[in-house]
Order: structure tokens, then sequence, then C-alpha cells
């Protein structure tokens, strides 16, 4: 069967990430994997891309993807932290860790951030219009924040909405043929919210394919209007 479309994801993989390669796949779309080490996944439309996630190389990744697929149609970063080997997200003032929150910062803004960087040329040269997402969550939008606690993972995560929401406004500026998509997922079954998931009523944890085939859906289905689209995984919008 002729493949259709070319996708990228990134942080395949994750639990998010690797059912998004699969549901890509059943879908005959071309998927370029991206993960730090290669994910045991046989299929003739899948390439496999190993990284450190070092701007050195998640540079040079970006430009050999795009020198042999010149059509991608979606771009999608599932890399995220919340919880560390030493830390877990802080319930007061006195448990902030500069430590902990750097490394939050560096995974859940910089890294997609800068797969954002490294695709700009791309975006900018080609006439395939592309969605561009990332991986966000409902915790880090402000006007939301009605519980407190967890400042690190909030603050990483509404840093990058604001990358984004900025990114939107350069891109439609320069008519770059992007959308640019924040995606929250929900409580998902997997290592980042298993410490968590005692307290997650069972219709609220979700499971990773069911949320790569909302998420694959959704990309399918937004509008080039030159906005950043701020959405969960029943594709409501989250306001800021």
């Amino acid at each position: 069967m002729m493949i259709q479309e070319t996708a990228v994801v990134i942080g395949a993989s994750g639990a998010i990430g690797k059912a998004l390669v699969n549901e890509k796949l059943k879908n005959h779309t071309h998927v370029i994997a991206v993960s730090r080490a290669s994910i045991n996944i046989k299929h003739p439309y899948i390439t496999m891309y190993e990284t450190d996630y070092s701007q050195k190389s998640i540079m040079a990744i970006a430009d050999r993807i795009t020198r042999v697929n010149p059509k991608i149609h979606s771009i999608t970063v599932c890399n995220g932290a919340l919880h560390t080997s030493e830390n877990m997200p802080e319930k007061k003032i006195e448990s902030f860790d500069s430590d902990y929150f750097n490394t939050l910062l560096h995974v859940n803004t910089v890294i997609p951030f800068t797969w954002l960087q490294a695709f700009m040329p791309h975006l900018m040269s080609t006439e395939m219009p592309c969605v561009f997402t990332a991986l966000s969550a409902r915790i880090g939008s402000i006007s939301d924040n009605r519980l407190g606690g967890w400042y690190s993972y909030r603050a990483s995560k509404a840093a990058l909405n604001m990358l984004f929401k900025t990114a939107a406004v350069e891109l439609k500026r320069r008519k770059c043929n992007a959308k640019l998509v924040l995606f929250h997922p929900g409580t998902t079954d997997s290592k980042l919210s298993k410490p968590f998931q005692n307290n997650v009523p069972p219709e609220k944890l979700f499971s990773p394919t069911f949320v790569a085939e909302q998420l694959n859906k959704f990309e399918h289905s937004r509008e080039f209007n030159g906005e950043v689209d701020f959405i969960d995984w029943q594709g409501e919008t989250i306001n800021w």
C-alpha cells in the first residue's frame, strides 16, 4: 500500500511515544522514530534514530531527517519528566530544589523547544503543511492553578507553553506553513504517573494506546490559523 504520510515521533521509547509510533504505523504512515535507545518495533515503514538529546545531536538528526524526507506531515515531541530518583513534586516551598527544577526545565521545556529550533529550516522551506506538537499539561495553566504545589513541574510546563505561544506569533509573521500544538494527555499509565496512580479514578487513568489514538486524530484536524492550540485529550481548549 502506498505510504500516505511521513511523521516524526521524538521520545519514541516512552509510553506515549511508542504507542504513537504504533498508532501511526497502523494508519500506514512512514514513521521516523527518535529516542535515546532503539525501540523493539519491526515494521517496513519505520526508520529509527538514536540521540543523547544534546543540542548538537538534535540539530544533526533534524538536518538528516529533513534532507532524506522532504515531506513531513507531523513532528511530535513526547519527552517529559515529573520525578527523579532523588526528588518528587514539591508540596511546599521549603521542598524546592534547584537541581530538580533545572532537570525538569531541561526535559520538559528546553528539549522540545530545541527540536522546534532544529526543524525550523525545514518548516520555513517546505510547502507541506506540518503539525508540530509537544506534550504539555493542564497543570502548566496559570489560570487553572487552584491547588498549588508541584512548583517545578508547573513552571516547566508553563515555560513550554509560553515558548510555543511566542513561537506561533513569529511563525505567523514569517508565513511558515506549520501549526503548533500543546497537548495535555491526561493521566496516562506510564512511569511518569506511576507513583500517583493510587489517587486516580480508574476511568481517569488512560492507556497509552488511547492517548495515542486521540493525539493522532487531533493532529489531523488542526486549523492552520497562525495560533498555537493548547488542548486536552478530548480536543477541548485549555485556558492559559
